[in-house]
């Protein structure tokens, strides 16, 4: 294989990937021996995926990324998994003339035609990596201790520094059999922790069994499990919950599971249903270190800090967070309980559920099913004398005319509505039925947001806006002289994509006499919007383009997430 590793040295050479002075210094550790390209690879100088395509060139021979493929198990079960182990290859389509086969050295013909006359059919030839390939075989027919080595291999670090089940886990022994699933789905709960997820869907589909994270508001596909550990897995997950059915398969169940991953105490919320393949299940993260968030975290400049700081101080009133689900609204405010949260003041809560647990504060989980709903929990609630009151949403009139009331008698009352803007809270509350006098007198202000993806710190470049941009943004080339616009680029800290971490944007409506004369008329949406903007009130559009041109994030991601302003 000499002459194999001095065309593949040459190849790397000519191509840019190494130096000739970095093959000399590989070389003199070996004293004349083979073995380079090794040493190269071990030193991280070069990749097995240069090498691979490399040898791929040399053969003649299609180079593909099969990681990134989903392969049916029709096509998996041309060769045997113990075949396909001895042999190092990967079936993946149906050729021309024979089967599709995924090799890591082509160059090895004795091992290709053993395997061609074992299966007494013609094969054709691709190339991918090595490390590829053994991915794929743990992926397609390996066992879930193998399995959990790829998710531990990637983080880097022992199991046991990893994660310790909290009250509802391990009430008996482990069975020495179920231990590798336990590792298994220990190790994908602290994969999902150490790249920010904020939730796990584990999704049972007619060939595979699909592993998704929500990394930053966006659903990205994970390294799959093999298909026949989905029950295993699921049911080990019923099991941490401590609450939930193993039988039961056939009706939706909820549970939760507290973990602590390196001594961080992490909730997770558990909801299954069943589906044609399987029960799909979702697991919601939640870090309790995100209750420590401070405004400027969450994406406030410092005017509009200024601005809530005052809101939230306020002795009575309604203040009201919108936007659709998973915009950023409760954790919004909890970020206002915990800066408001002082010995002198009594904060209760009333969630559905309960996502937090916080220090001082009293929370009131709703329960329908004993009837403790929303207005029963208020009502009681107004008897314990509290001076801030935070409703999880405001869903229907009852609740709506409680918050009213209880605003109006003396109270700080914080709730969401689920609403496009601003203004549009308005026509909301008198579409519940509360009477637009009391909209008027009790809302003091409404914040509309939304959570745009920031650009990596480590790898964001600058950037400039194209034509296109700058009129979907309303941009102004003379604004550009100051402005400091970046792009994404990707890097190893934010896996490829150029943004690492989320940050609100913001529109701040406080509602002054004039708004209160205009919604007691019934005033339409528009002209209240109108109104706030010469009040000046920036839109939520309006609030992203700041952090462009601050290079927090980029054109594209406030362009895809708000909607343009009317004129």
């Amino acid at each position: 294989m000499q002459h194999n590793e001095e065309y593949v040295l040459k190849v790397l050479e000519e191509d840019g990937v190494i130096t000739r002075q970095q093959i000399d210094g590989a070389r003199s550790l070996l004293n004349g021996e083979p073995g380079v390209v090794d040493v190269l690879i071990n030193d991280g100088i070069v990749s097995d995926v240069d090498v691979s395509r490399a040898l791929a060139a040399q053969a003649h021979m299609d180079w593909i990324d099969i990681s990134s493929m989903v392969i049916p198990p029709q096509i998996i079960n041309q060769i045997r998994g113990e075949d396909a182990r001895r042999f190092k290859v990967v079936p993946v389509a149906f050729g021309e003339t024979g089967l599709v086969v995924a090799v890591g050295n082509p160059l090895d013909i004795d091992t290709i035609d053993s395997l061609s006359f074992l299966l007494q059919r013609e094969l054709e030839l691709v190339c991918t990596s090595p490390q590829k390939i053994r991915e794929a075989l743990i992926k397609y027919y390996g066992t879930a201790d193998e399995a959990a080595d790829v998710l531990q291999k990637r983080i880097g670090e022992d199991i046991d520094l990893g994660l310790e089940i909290g009250d509802g886990g391990e009430a008996t022994a482990i069975d020495e059999a179920d231990a590798p699933i336990i590792r298994l789905v220990s190790m994908l709960l602290i994969e999902a922790h150490r790249v920010g997820a904020s939730d796990i869907h584990l999704e049972p589909l007619d060939k595979k069994f699909r592993v998704r994270f929500r990394i930053d508001g966006v659903l990205q596909e994970m390294q799959a499990p093999p298909k026949r550990l989905q029950s295993a897995i699921i049911s080990r997950l019923k099991i941490m919950t401590g609450s939930m059915s193993i039988a039961e398969k056939r009706l939706p169940q909820d549970g939760r599971i507290q973990v602590k991953i390196k001594k961080k105490p992490i909730d997770l919320r558990v909801s299954t249903i069943p589906t044609n393949h399987g029960e799909s299940v979702v697991m919601r993260l939640l870090d309790k270190s995100s209750l420590k968030l401070g405004l400027p975290e969450l994406g406030f400049f410092s005017d509009d800090q200024e601005t809530f700081e005052r809101l939230i101080k306020l002795p009575d009133g309604i203040l009201l967070v919108t936007g659709p689900t998973g915009s950023g609204k409760t954790t919004s405010l909890y970020a206002c309980l915990n800066y408001i949260n002082k010995p002198d003041r009594k904060i209760i809560t009333v969630e559905e559920p309960v996502e937090y647990q916080m220090t001082g504060i009293n929370q009131v989980q709703v329960n329908t099913e004993i009837g403790m709903t929303f207005p029963a929990a208020l009502r009681s609630i107004l008897r314990q004398a509290p001076n801030i009151i935070m409703i999880g949403e405001i869903r229907d009139l009852e609740t709506a005319s409680i918050a009213t009331n209880a605003s109006l008698t003396g109270h700080l009352v914080f709730s969401t509505l689920h609403t496009n803007d601003a203004p549009s809270a308005v026509a909301r509350l008198v579409d519940l039925g509360v009477q637009p006098f009391l909209v008027a007198s009790s809302v003091r202000a409404i914040i509309a947001q939304r959570l745009l993806r920031r650009l990596c710190a480590h790898c964001k470049q600058p950037g400039e806006l194209s034509e296109t941009d700058l009129r979907a943004l309303r941009i102004e080339p003379g604004q550009l002289s100051e402005a400091q616009v970046m792009k994404p680029v990707g890097c190893d800290r934010c896996r490829q994509i150029g943004y690492k971490g989320r940050m609100g944007i913001f529109e701040i409506f406080e509602i002054d006499d004039d708004v209160r004369h205009m919604i007691n008329k019934r005033s339409p949406t528009l002209l209240l919007r109108q109104r706030a903007r010469e009040l000046g009130m920036r839109t939520l559009r309006e609030d992203g383009v700041r952090k462009v041109m601050a290079g927090l994030t980029s054109a594209e991601e406030v362009i895809s997430i708000t909607v343009g302003d009317v004129s």
